[in-house]
């Protein structure tokens, strides 16, 4: 079948101090791949994007351009990341829809960042899941699964192992802003995985092999039944 994996940019480039490794994760979606799947990746800004927007702030940039920044960020992940892929991976990051076109129809591993302002990569990737009728989103996250309330804040949180759509709004408008910083879903996203009724898996994505267990259906993380 074909799955959209969610990179989270906080996994994969968590600080500017050290290169990142690459290599478990490039292994991980050749892996589901191995598994008879067709795979597709967006990658996320993490570390990297966080700085650069700070710093766009500390200079009076507006919010449009922060985004834009942003964007600008994760697509230069995208690419490295596609380089880690080597040439399992489509030779460029699409930037728009038209470029998705094209990028589908090389039959190689599509590998995005972002494509507007106003629009996450956990957003991005629905988009992709939906363009590449995709059966399943995987995503991965700096904790293992959807929790009652921010599991970093609050030692009692309690994690789903599956949650429906409308709850997972629910937990989305408790948190607040906060969401955010424990990379889990936007609204935007979530509405997108509620139009299109994509199975979704929030995991941990900091075990990369967590990846693979998801694609083959274990009970891994949250599922968020659309």
């Amino acid at each position: 079948m074909n799955i959209t994996i969610k990179m989270s940019g906080h996994v994969l480039f968590p600080s500017l101090g050290a290169p990142p490794d690459l290599g478990a994760y490039a292994s991980a979606v050749r892996d589901v791949r191995e598994l008879g799947n067709r795979p597709f990746v967006v990658v996320g800004g993490g570390e990297p994007a966080r700085f650069y927007i700070k710093t766009a702030r500390r200079y009076g940039a507006d919010e449009s351009t922060c985004d834009q920044v942003g964007i600008t960020v994760a697509n230069l992940n995208a690419a490295i990341f596609a380089e880690a892929l080597g040439e399992d991976a489509c030779p460029f990051v699409p930037r728009d829809f038209d470029e998705l076109g094209r990028a589908l129809a090389t039959g190689k591993i599509v590998v995005m960042g972002g494509l507007q302002p106003g629009q996450s990569t956990n957003a991005v990737a629905c988009v992709l899941a939906e363009r590449s009728r995709s059966e399943l989103l995987i995503n991965t996250t700096t904790v293992d699964g959807i929790y009652s309330s921010d599991p970093k804040a609050d030692p009692s949180a309690r994690r789903f192992e599956s949650i429906s759509a409308a709850d997972v709004a629910r937990v989305l408008e408790h948190l607040g802003s906060r969401a955010g910083e424990y990379d889990l879903l936007d609204p935007v996203a979530l509405k997108l995985i509620q139009r299109s009724k994509i199975t979704t898996r929030i995991i941990d994505g900091r075990e990369p092999t967590n990846i693979v267990r998801a694609a083959r259906g274990e009970a891994v993380g949250t599922a968020i039944i659309p």
